[in-house]
């Protein structure tokens, strides 16, 4: 039976998670993050990309994501298989490093950005990697609130602006 088509569209938000492997890791030593946020980064600016939020985990991200165009599949499949080949490389790893296809989650309603935008900073306190989100290195978070310089792919006036017309 064939899989479900993607819901893209232009101007979406989307709440996106990728996990490793059989839930193994898809960071092994301190530059890999770097690595991948480079090529988020680099995903981003080719396509028009918005980023609102990310947090790298062990063995899984989550990002929410922003696409003036109807190009989500396009730069998932840029994102995943540039780092993907990039980390199997520099380790000489063979075969997959995620598991499965990304999971995306088209965002229709302001509750529904709220609780992602909760829940995304949240997921290293919740795993007790961190006591507080802004203390984790491999999330949006710090850089959100200012108190870390924003990756220059990080957009924040919209998420701070749900929160506060004084941004």
């Amino acid at each position: 039976m064939a899989r479900p088509p993607r819901i893209q569209v232009a101007g979406g938000f989307y709440h996106v998670t990728m996990r490793g492997n059989s839930r193994e890791r898809i960071f092994f030593e301190e530059d890999d993050p770097r690595w991948f946020l480079a090529t988020l980064g680099r995903t981003s600016r080719e396509l028009g990309w918005r980023v609102h939020s990310y947090c790298l985990m062990q063995n899984h991200y989550h990002l929410l994501l922003e696409t003036p165009e109807a190009n989500l599949a396009v730069g998932m499949q840029t994102l995943n298989s540039t780092y993907s080949h990039q980390t199997n490389r520099a380790y000489g790893r063979i075969g997959h490093l995620f598991q499965r296809r990304y999971g995306s989650r088209l965002l229709t309603d302001g509750e529904h950005m709220l609780e992602v935008i909760r829940y995304i900073p949240l997921n290293p306190v919740r795993a007790d990697l961190c006591a507080e989100p802004e203390a984790w290195p491999w999330s949006s978070y710090a850089a959100t609130l200012g108190l870390v310089p924003r990756p220059a792919f990080l957009c924040t006036s919209w998420t701070l602006a749900l929160f506060s017309s004084d941004v």
